[in-house]
């Protein structure tokens, strides 16, 4: 491989894992004014925060961060499929970020122990995702061994998300990992939160299958584009401007 095919790959996989973190910290964002409770809507920003200023830095490694943010079509935007889900009720939140720190965790940890242009950040950046995870860990037991309310609803989180889970798991050229191995040590993780939580590991074609989506590839489900035009409408409304 040539260092100009090595280089194309490292730009394509900064711009995957930014645009995740991009997409994610806007649908958190979506909660300012809207959480459950105050505490909530503190800690979702913080997250959304973290996300962001990741999602900084690896578009940075691509271009101009505001302009790929801001300026990109649909069909340019690599996110994963899981990630630009509406936030729905709290539990799909919570499901949705379970499924999704969990991931970006173990990703995180193998890349901080790489030698790649993703180290550093992956350094800094795994000690914030563990409380991502511990959060989404904490809510998820709470709901799921809560009431019979809560239970269901988070249970029915789950069965929607969980057909998303399986596009995390296609190799990003650019990532020297076993994605196999990262994908076993996902399964392992997750299934035993749902597990201490008294939820059902989804089965079945309908809520179970792996199926992998092409958001990868710029191919997205259709609340992708209302949300993308929600983020954009400031900066294209007033060009040039700065705050």
């Amino acid at each position: 491989m040539t260092q100009t095919d090595r280089q194309t790959q490292t730009t394509a996989a900064a711009l995957a894992l930014g645009d995740d973190a991009l997409v994610l910290s806007h649908r958190l964002g979506e909660w300012i004014g809207h959480a459950p409770v105050l505490e909530e809507e503190v800690a979702l920003a913080n997250i959304a925060l973290d996300l962001l200023g990741q999602a900084r830095v690896l578009l940075s490694l691509v271009g101009d961060e505001d302009e790929l943010a801001y300026l990109r079509e649909e069909r340019s935007f690599r996110n994963l499929h899981l990630v630009e889900q509406p936030n729905g009720d709290f539990a799909h939140t919570i499901a949705r970020q379970l499924c999704f720190s969990a991931y970006q965790h173990l990703l995180y940890e193998r890349l901080a122990h790489a030698d790649t242009v993703f180290t550093p950040l992956a350094t800094k950046a795994v000690k914030e995702i563990a409380y991502h995870l511990d959060h989404a860990r904490q809510w998820t037991l709470r709901l799921g061994d809560g009431t019979d309310e809560s239970h269901t609803r988070m249970q029915n989180a789950v069965d929607a998300l969980w057909r998303f889970t399986g596009e995390m798991f296609q190799p990003l050229p650019g990532l020297t990992i076993d994605w196999q191995d990262l994908r076993d040590s996902w399964t392992k993780t997750v299934t035993g939160v749902l597990g201490e939580a008294t939820l059902t590991v989804p089965t079945g074609p309908q809520t179970g299958a792996w199926s992998a989506g092409a958001g990868r590839q710029g191919l997205h489900t259709e609340p992708f584009g209302r949300m993308l035009a929600e983020m954009q409408h400031l900066h294209r409304s007033h060009p040039g401007a700065s705050w």
